[in-house]
């Protein structure tokens, strides 16, 4: 018979070596016997748990529990103990997951052994939950099928509940979703999900929501996929279960898997069980009634169901006084919540000026925002920011209550802090807006340095980063003061507007041509500007016209050249500039009519009558034939396009260049 260590005097593990003397016999018995004298010692007891791995145990524990040759019970014991150590602290389940433990698991649960099944999976959950990426990025098909054989009507409660768990960690990317949608999972999932076991409906939502996200192709099966129970439609199921007589933390998952669904694309916004079930029952779950951490979920579900649709803001903004119950979730202790309700005001304010109307005037909020941007929680700032872009693309409110607050002292804090990528693109995405032409705060915000810090901003790796700040400076071009233009683009200097021309990025391109174009306009403006920058300028507009750029690129270039057209002495540097001129010529007849209008308008601006030295510009270009290319226009452009042929019409005689009636 088994001589089995008194309990009391295995609990000071330090002070005694005969265990893990025992723990590597060749005794079967004795090996057994040490075993389980440690699981009685470090079941809830993470000192315990924290001393058998100083000692070196677990890799001993690992072997045990997959050698074929030993006893089923001793690697039954073995598993326990490793189950036990992976609900201890981060370090100690950290200590599991650099064994290797998970893929050794699936081996085991290929052995198919009845015994070793339920406290394999058991462990196999446990560290799937722990968050570690690559601890789930490399099941096989043959592994998921395994998994999923596990999830039939013949298996336990526990084993489904496990594998859907298991599996909702184990589709974090768009590859992985496949994965798991290629083996039937989402068939498998929906019969599972038929079953009346609030446990087991919880971890298939939590599952199927997973796998729809942002794949609509996976979401797309798992909306037809139906239930071998009665043959219904998962989407039924889902409605069904965000009715009130559920479980709330049921209702929860339901929403978010049907938000999953319609955000990825499966079903429309106007589906009614997206505007009268899910939506309805999010606003509910926010309520002042149910639990903090249910709330916020609630809230950042909201969020991302109404990011994107202004209909569906709508119809939240005036549901169940969902503003005055954000509010209230401002005032929760938790960051999780602070960040929920900022996220969620952040998407209801996108697109609707009278929601963000409502927002602003919400008692305090404004003052909750500027505190936010503030907080010491990275994950609040950030939300809080989001929330302040959004509300920022209110122009009254720029104008009065983001003045009251002077909410640019904080943004620009964060801004010229040290702050992470998606803070500093959240933050320059706001500042685009507080920087427009009719914004109060634009001022101090330019004597606080922000021309040179947005010049810094567009040399960043991230093309988000250098698209905010060009955008952001071409904002503050838009009929600004002179001294402000010369200082951008003394500050920004020649090689870096070459950069950022010939960025890879086509937005932060466009955006720059917009800056250019509003540093030689108005007319008011254009000749000085062209007199202290004109080279620069010109060999901008060259570089985009020769380049291999769309005709919406090539078109701004041309409207560029159209603006310094129309200054009174700018216009030598396009005079002068006889390859430009030939260009203006080529793209008169360009196939894309946006290209012709472009450049005619350019002509049409060099020899306007009045203007000193128009005569002398007249005759040149009718020199170079330009006149031509206006005759040819004006006798082969359809006389459908009446306003098109009125306009070249117009220059023609403009230009005094026939005589005839055309």
């Amino acid at each position: 018979m088994t001589n089995l260590y008194p309990f009391a005097a295995f609990m000071n593990v330090e002070s005694s070596r005969a265990y893990v003397d025992d723990l590597y016999s060749m005794d079967s018995d004795k090996c057994l016997a040490s075993l389980i004298c440690i699981k009685n010692s470090v079941i809830g007891s993470n000192k315990q748990k924290e001393s058998v791995i100083e000692q070196g145990i677990v890799t001993r524990l690992i072997q045990l529990a997959q050698d074929t040759d030993m006893k089923v019970e001793i690697r039954y014991e073995a598993l326990i103990i490793l189950g036990s150590l992976a609900k201890g602290t981060p370090s100690q389940v950290e200590v599991l997951l650099k064994f290797g433990t998970g893929p050794i698991l699936l081996g085991i649960l290929e052995e198919s052994h009845n015994r070793l099944i339920d406290p394999s999976l058991r462990l196999l959950r446990t560290l799937s939950q722990y968050g570690d990426p690559s601890f789930s990025s490399n099941y096989s098909t043959k592994q998921l099928e395994k998994l999923l054989s596990y999830m039939n009507e013949d298996s336990s409660l526990l084993r489904q509940s496990c594998v859907a768990t298991i599996l909702s960690t184990a589709c974090r990317c768009m590859m992985e979703q496949n994965s798991l949608c290629s083996v039937g999972a989402p068939q498998i999932l929906a019969s599972v999900l038929a079953i009346p076991n609030t446990e087991i409906r919880v971890a298939v939502l939590k599952c199927l929501s997973a796998m729809c996200f942002e794949n609509r192709t996976v979401a797309s099966e798992v909306a037809g996929a139906t239930s071998r129970y009665g043959s219904v439609q998962v989407l039924n199921l889902l409605t069904s279960l965000v009715s009130r007589d559920k479980p709330v933390e049921m209702q929860l998952e339901a929403a978010k898997c049907l938000t999953n669904i319609y955000r990825a694309g499966a079903i429309q916004s106007s589906d009614q069980i997206i505007t009268f079930r899910t939506l309805p029952c999010l606003v509910r779950l926010c309520l002042p009634d149910q639990k903090e951490d249910l709330r916020s979920s609630a809230a950042n579900i909201l969020a991302y169901l109404t990011e994107v649709d202004s209909n569906l803001q709508q119809i939240a903004a005036i549901s169940n006084q969902l503003v005055a119950t954000l509010a209230d979730l401002l005032n929760c202790k938790s960051s999780a919540a602070r960040t929920a309700a900022f996220s969620a005001f952040a998407s209801l304010g996108a697109n609707n000026e009278e929601i963000r109307k409502r927002i602003i005037e919400t008692q305090r909020l404004m003052e909750r925002v500027v505190d936010g941007l503030a907080d010491q929680d990275g994950d609040v700032r950030l939300a809080a920011v989001r929330c302040l872009h959004s509300l920022s693309r209110s122009v009254h409110q720029l104008r009065t209550t983001f003045q009251d607050h002077s909410v640019w002292r904080p943004l620009m804090s964060l801004l010229t802090g040290s702050a992470s990528t998606e803070l500093l693109s959240a933050a320059s995405s706001a500042l685009c807006n507080l920087l427009l032409e009719f914004s109060p705060a634009k001022e101090p915000m330019l004597q606080q340095g922000v021309i040179q810090f947005l010049v810094e901003l567009t040399k960043k790796p991230e093309p988000v980063l250098r698209l905010n700040a060009v955008w952001a400076l071409m904002n503050m071009t838009f009929q600004a003061e002179q001294r402000i233009k010369s200082a951008i683009l003394t500050t920004l200097n020649t090689d870096q507007i070459f950069r950022l021309l010939a960025d890879s990025d086509v937005q932060v391109l466009m955006k720059t041509l917009g800056l250019l174009r509003n540093l030689v306009s108005p007319r008011a403006h254009t000749d000085s500007m062209m007199a202290l920058h004109g080279t620069q300028v010109m060999q901008a507009v060259v570089l985009v016209l020769e380049g291999a750029h769309s005709p919406e690129v090539k078109e701004q270039a041309l409207c560029i050249l159209g603006n310094i057209a129309d200054g009174e002495r700018a216009k030598d540097h396009i005079m002068a500039n006889e390859d430009v001129l030939k260009k203006l010529m080529a793209y008169m007849t360009h196939s894309d009519s946006s290209l012709q209008t472009a450049a005619i308008f350019c002509i049409q601006n060099l020899v306007r009558r009045g203007e000193p030295g128009y005569a002398e510009r007249q005759a040149r270009l009718r020199d170079m034939g330009v006149h031509n290319i206006l005759h040819q226009l004006v006798t082969t452009v359809s006389d459908s396009v009446l306003h098109t042929k009125s306009c070249y019409r117009n220059l023609c005689i403009e230009m005094l260049i026939i005589e005839e009636e055309l």
